[in-house]
């Protein structure tokens, strides 16, 4: 029994060990998305055929209206312009922000300054995007503020990343 014990005993600080070293990894936000992204895959397999669409739709709105005002601002702009501009590109969540994918593959996304206390928020593009232009391009962009220059300039990248 002894021998039991010890055993338990160092699998127990093994644990612990591990659980703190995951914890000076990551920060407290990269966890909060890791366990998004955890529910939104978990949702996504109890969804019933054809729902997803709509489904993502309201997840994506419900996320947008957590949002602080200037987030949520840029947030509902963005949503606009890739609605408007990539009919063919799908709402949904990604680590708990709003995103938009083709056939289940994500092409953009908004990431929140408040989500990583970040300065800026984030608009980027995935490597589903059809923007290669030569050996190098930009898929992400910074947005401390969102004017009619930038709406425009997002929405030829939108364009041209959902176009098959």
């Amino acid at each position: 029994m002894p021998e039991s014990k010890a055993v338990r005993e160092k699998a127990r600080l093994s644990v612990e060990k591990s659980s703190s070293a995951t914890a000076t990894v990551f920060t407290a936000e990269e966890r909060a998305a890791m366990a998004d992204r955890a529910r939104e895959l978990k949702s996504a397999g109890r969804r019933r055929p054809g729902s997803a669409d709509r489904d993502g739709e309201r997840d994506v709105l419900a996320k947008i209206a957590e949002m602080p005002a200037k987030d949520r601002d840029m947030a509902e702009r963005l949503h606009s312009i890739v609605k408007t501009c990539a009919p063919n590109l799908s709402a949904r969540t990604w680590y708990g922000m709003p995103a938009y994918s083709r056939d289940g593959d994500v092409v953009c996304f908004f990431q929140a300054a408040q989500k990583f206390n970040a300065r800026y928020a984030t608009f980027g593009f995935s490597d589903q995007a059809n923007l290669d232009n030569g050996s190098m391009w930009p898929t992400a962009f910074a947005l401390k503020e969102l004017t009619a220059a930038e709406e425009a300039v997002i929405a030829s990248l939108v364009k041209k990343a959902a176009s098959q």
